[in-house]
């Protein structure tokens, strides 16, 4: 049981859990882009968020600012930190899947190329309306702008290529 101030870590973290069953250790940047896309991706296959953590646009793209500070100065993490604060045997079948789901298409990418794809979509651009792009910004990407974004792309077939 995870409990004080990281009681707040438990959602995303036991979903980062899934992403280390095959691949550890992994770019702090990286896990951060991938938490995303399994966000966005759950709200339309599932119907719901997959976590409670709000999702913010900054310059090298979204970010969950708890996520961020529980691993702030670390450039890459490991299994046994994450077993720490989650674990994904809690998770619901249907969740394990988009999870996975989201790992067999995004999780081979680098963090960069997660980073410019990112930069091409529209709830990021939308959240970050105004910035420039290396320009710092902290407003909360809408789990309404990613369902409406992930719905069309999902429905039309629409393919973001770098």
């Amino acid at each position: 049981m995870v409990c004080g101030k990281f009681s707040l870590y438990q959602n995303c973290y036991k979903y980062s859990c899934l992403y280390f069953e095959k691949k550890s250790p992994v770019t702090t940047m990286k896990l951060q882009k991938l938490l995303y896309y399994c966000q966005a991706w759950s709200l339309i296959w599932d119907g719901k968020p997959l976590f409670k953590e709000p999702i913010e646009a900054w310059a090298n793209g979204p970010v969950i600012r708890k996520l961020y500070d529980m691993n702030k100065g670390k450039y890459e993490i490991d299994l046994s930190f994450m077993q720490e604060y989650g674990n994904p045997d809690n998770l619901a079948d249907f969740q394990k899947e988009t999870v996975k789901a989201v790992l067999h298409y995004y999780g081979d990418k680098s963090p960069q190329w997660l980073i410019d794809i990112t930069h091409l979509e529209i709830p990021w651009r939308e959240a970050r309306n105004g910035l420039a792009d290396r320009e710092r910004g902290h407003e909360e990407i809408s789990l309404a702008s990613m369902a409406e974004y992930y719905e069309t792309v999902y429905n039309e077939g629409v393919e973001i290529r770098v």
